[in-house]
């Protein structure tokens, strides 16, 4: 029997991510190779599109991870763990990353594949959720905060538009009722 018989019959001719029926192919997924049906899974024309095309992502289309994430294959669980961390900022995806258990080697293999965004000295600057920050993004400030030495407090739910990123990892900055301010990540959340 051929792997990919085998992952079409394991699959029971659905997508293993969303379970339609149409447009279904073999998808490895990087970086591992396609020599082992554990590597690869079953995808619709849908799943793969947006796999491949960041652009083309559709956010309401992966509420099926909902349920694909608990697969016992381990290269569901790894475009599982991919997809919920690059939603992440959408909210309900953060929720359910956190509620996703991997082991450790296939962890490792899902990181290894999904190399998120960092500045060019290496050093990467997150939100309360996780998700990475970058020169540019907006982002809402999630618990009101004493600005010291500004006289105000930037209420919760203040969106700052435009972050500076700053060298020190813990730290961004932004305007915030005309002043510029320097904002702990830890209390700011992506937007």
């Amino acid at each position: 029997m051929s792997i990919e018989e085998i992952i079409v019959e394991r699959s029971g001719s659905a997508c293993e991510l969303c379970n339609a029926t149409d447009g279904l192919e073999v998808y490895i997924v990087p970086p591992k190779t396609g020599d082992n049906a554990d590597h690869a899974a079953l995808l619709c024309a849908t799943c793969r599109q947006q796999l491949t095309d960041p652009d083309s992502m559709n956010v309401n289309h992966w509420r099926c991870l909902n349920d694909s994430m608990w697969s016992q294959v381990p290269a569901v669980q790894v475009l599982a763990y991919r997809l919920l961390s690059r939603l992440r900022g959408e909210g309900w995806p953060g929720d359910l990353l956190d509620m996703l258990y991997l082991e450790d080697d296939i962890l490792a293999w899902a990181k290894e594949g999904s190399a998120e965004d960092s500045d060019e000295d290496g050093v990467k600057h997150v939100d309360c959720n996780g998700a990475v920050l970058a020169q540019g993004d907006a982002v809402t400030i999630i618990k009101d905060l004493k600005v010291k030495g500004g006289g105000f407090t930037a209420k919760r739910g203040t969106l700052v538009r435009n972050i500076s990123i700053d060298p020190n990892a813990a730290q961004i900055e932004g305007r915030v009722g005309g002043q510029h301010i320097v904002i702990y990540t830890k209390f700011v959340k992506k937007a």
